[in-house]
């Protein structure tokens, strides 16, 4: 028997909540280029910082941010701290918004093509 799917409008208000709020945790642009660099395996935040331009402030509160949703792991190794994808599907869902974007771009640009 084929496994079915509650539409978004069946879906309780306390999980719309914590969709939303996954979204927003990925609305911010310095954690996309986190999650980026974190795609080749797991850093530090030095590493982080001095990859991405950012202070180790600012790396350490998005990092956070990210293990605290589940979409990151952090393991201790002395003095340091090493952050991981905890959840490879987050990589699913940027493909998903970039396809589509790249799509309606596309069709955007189709009215600039034209004499």
């Amino acid at each position: 028997m084929p496994t079915t799917t509650k539409s978004h409008h069946e879906m309780p208000t306390a999980a719309m909540e914590l969709v939303a709020a996954r979204f927003r945790l990925l609305g911010e642009p310095n954690r996309l280029r986190l999650l980026a660099e974190l795609q080749e395996g797991e850093r530090c935040v030095n590493d982080l910082a001095e990859a991405t331009n950012l202070t180790q402030a600012n790396v350490s509160r998005h990092l956070h941010a990210l293990a605290e949703s589940g979409i990151l792991s952090r393991r201790k190794a002395g003095l340091q701290v090493f952050h991981a994808i905890a959840d490879p599907r987050i990589f699913e869902l940027c493909d998903l918004v970039c396809g589509s974007l790249s799509k309606r771009m596309k069709s955007q640009s189709a009215y600039f093509d034209k004499p």
